[in-house]
């Protein structure tokens, strides 16, 4: 019998489309012995769910599927008709993939209980950040944070399996629907980011082992509301404006902090004196974010503390968030607490 072998030069004709997600996640699956597979079946229902969110947000104009479904959420803010299609999707894959127990969604006033006591992990998920850009299409994404539950499998959920801080995470990641749709996620080794190839439904590996640049020159703010800011955080931005720095800033979280981790900058969600608290969430949009950046080389903090050590209190929890290059939030972190003492003193 006559045997040919491959060679890579047999292929000169074809290039080659590179690492499937489900392939580069099978991989990795052995950066975890203990989760026999559970992980990496969340994540590919994960990215099951982010390809059908996807298409729903590229023909939203098609199917009067834009603008408002006429409820609010339990932030009170409008929900977008995407919104609540976004919500269903994920919850929706993570129910029918069987590894997680429960949901918590920017969506849903409660903790959703699949009622799975099987089930080992806790997802904390903002299905469609962005809402308001939706209509002007504008990129807008999707948020997701992943924990290992801490009581025993086979009981009912308890309030510590959701109130965990966010050190405790075991993957977290995000989804950029723009002008190419991404997938960007880590697992406490590395982060790595896939961009959606729709002519083959598939992610490919396209940024692998992502890392931040420890200074930029972009900062990202809403600077509307400038005089309700404390004074570091103004002092900041002066010094931005004399280094004449770049102030990049379209109120989409996602894609504020995805341009920033690639080219170098801070994203800035302050306390002021109207939301002392800051505007956004906890434990589905900041402390995700937070996991990602420091995975990357970065850093994310509240003003003073490192985000990922902030014990959560309550489901929908807010919080400040400065996140970015490492020089940049040590800079921003440190005026604010030398103003701090001068006030307090």
């Amino acid at each position: 019998m006559k045997v040919k072998y491959y060679t890579p030069s047999d292929s000169k004709l074809a290039y080659s489309v590179g690492v499937t997600l489900d392939r580069f996640i099978k991989m990795k699956q052995d950066d975890f012995p203990f989760a026999s597979g559970e992980l990496s079946q969340l994540l590919r229902d994960i990215g099951l769910a982010a390809k059908i969110v996807n298409r729903e947000t590229n023909r939203a104009g098609l199917a009067n599927i834009a603008g408002a479904f006429g409820n609010t959420n339990i932030q009170g803010e409008e929900q977008q008709k995407l919104d609540v299609i976004a919500n269903i999707r994920f919850t929706r894959a993570l129910t029918k993939g069987g590894e997680v127990c429960a949901i918590v969604s920017e969506e849903d006033d409660e903790v959703i209980d699949l009622q799975n006591s099987s089930g080992k992990y806790v997802v904390a998920i903002d299905p469609l950040d962005g809402s308001s850009n939706i209509d002007v299409n504008i990129s807008i994404g999707t948020i997701f944070s992943i924990y290992r539950r801490v009581t025993p499998v086979g009981s009912p959920i308890q309030p510590e399996d959701i109130m965990q801080p966010g050190r405790n995470q075991v993957a977290a990641g995000y989804v950029l629907y723009g002008s190419s749709t991404m997938l960007v996620y880590t697992t406490g080794h590395g982060v790595n980011g896939f961009t959606y190839e729709a002519s083959l439904g598939e992610f490919f590996l396209s940024h692998p082992d992502m890392k931040a640049p420890q200074n930029g020159k972009i900062y990202s703010i809403n600077e509307g509301t400038y005089n309700h800011f404390e004074p570091g955080l103004r002092e900041y931005l002066e010094n931005c404006k004399k280094l004449e720095y770049s102030a990049r800033y379209i109120g989409s979280l996602v894609a504020d902090f995805h341009r920033n981790l690639l080219k170098g900058g801070i994203y800035i969600y302050p306390a002021t004196t109207k939301s002392p608290s800051g505007k956004l969430r906890l434990l589905y949009e900041a402390n995700a974010l937070a996991f990602i950046a420091e995975q990357a080389g970065a850093s994310a903090i509240d003003g003073e503390e490192r985000i990922l050590d902030i014990q959560p209190s309550s489901l929908h929890q807010r919080t400040p968030l400065y996140i970015g290059s490492i020089e940049m939030v040590k800079e921003v972190g440190a005026l604010i607490k030398k103003r701090r003492a001068l006030t307090v003193g």
